[in-house]
């Protein structure tokens, strides 16, 4: 059984029923939750969004990846989000004046509402199906919602626009997560994520755990700060970086990382969903490595 960041029609059920998997699916109403269940054993894993091109990373997903039991990452879902303006059977663009939506939905429709519909209000919830939702049930202070098309058609409203989004090439990057475990087979195209805590707060210290990557050759697809909720000023570093946990470079990387940091929480090394293979320059490739150690046993003898 799967878990993911419902209610049923979210672009996160989307991404979900893109992975084919055949297992029952069930929907929970914030990212916590999901995560919690995987905890919990509930469900085996969880989908949950993390990171989209246009506002960055999800902080709820972050924070609650670094918090509670250890959980893994074993595999991503890129999709490009498409949002439409739905309303009851009968509205008409003009005379939209209240609207719900995501945040990020919101975010990322703000110039065309400003432009088609610059009287409107904003009201953020939860999720774009539940916005869909709102708008459907009786009663409803809300004239459309922005959402997907299938949430729009699950909860029976009409298309008042279509592709309505600022950037049309907008990516949102999902993540499945489970209980640790051994992470599967490299690939070749594979991705690593941790969560690096400095030891303290001090110049050079984020610098010194950048130099774990670039001094063996590898390349950072995202790194981003979040507080660590002790004090004030306190922060931690959510690294995704490329390479699989079994590769020579991410290795060492990682043994650098234990060495200097206060902390290393290690969430999977999993397939890229764009399958796209590093460029590996030359010193730090496999064979590298392999040439260097049978060098350095040879001093031995």
């Amino acid at each position: 059984m799967l878990g993911y960041f419902g209610p049923e029609g979210t672009f996160t059920h989307q991404a979900l029923l893109s992975l084919g998997l055949d297992e029952e699916a069930v929907p929970y109403p914030s990212v916590a939750a999901t995560l919690d269940a995987v905890r919990d054993g509930a469900v085996r894993a969880g989908l949950v969004p993390i990171e989209n091109s246009i506002e960055g990373g999800v902080s709820a997903t972050l924070d609650n990846l670094a918090a509670g039991k250890p959980l893994v990452i074993t595999a991503e879902v890129l999709l490009n989000v498409q949002f439409g303006l739905y309303g009851r059977a009968g509205a008409e663009l003009a005379d939209v004046r209240k609207v719900v939506t995501h945040p990020h939905a919101a975010a990322q429709v703000r110039t065309w509402l400003a432009t088609h519909v610059p009287t409107a209000t904003v009201t953020e919830r939860g999720s774009t199906a539940g916005a869909a939702r709102d708008v459907a049930a009786g009663g409803s202070p809300f004239d459309a919602a922005v959402c997907a098309r299938v949430a729009g058609e699950l909860y029976g409203l009409l298309p008042l626009a279509s592709d309505i989004a600022d950037n049309p090439d907008a990516v949102t990057r999902f993540i499945l997560v489970g209980p640790p475990a051994a992470p599967a087979e490299r690939t070749g195209h594979d991705k690593t994520s941790l969560v690096a805590y400095m030891r303290e707060d001090r110049s050079g210290a984020l610098l010194e755990i950048l130099e774990q990557f670039a001094s063996r050759g590898v390349n950072l697809c995202r790194i981003e700060s979040r507080p660590t909720k002790e004090r004030l000023g306190s922060y931690c570093f959510a690294i995704d970086a490329e390479g699989h946990l079994s590769d020579a470079r991410m290795t060492e990387a990682l043994m650098g990382l234990h060495r200097i940091c206060k902390r290393v929480d290690f969430l999977g090394s999993y397939p890229r969903a764009d399958k796209v293979e590093p460029s590996v320059d030359k010193g730090f490739r496999e064979s590298d490595y392999e040439k260097a150690a049978t060098w350095l046993e040879g001093l031995t003898r």
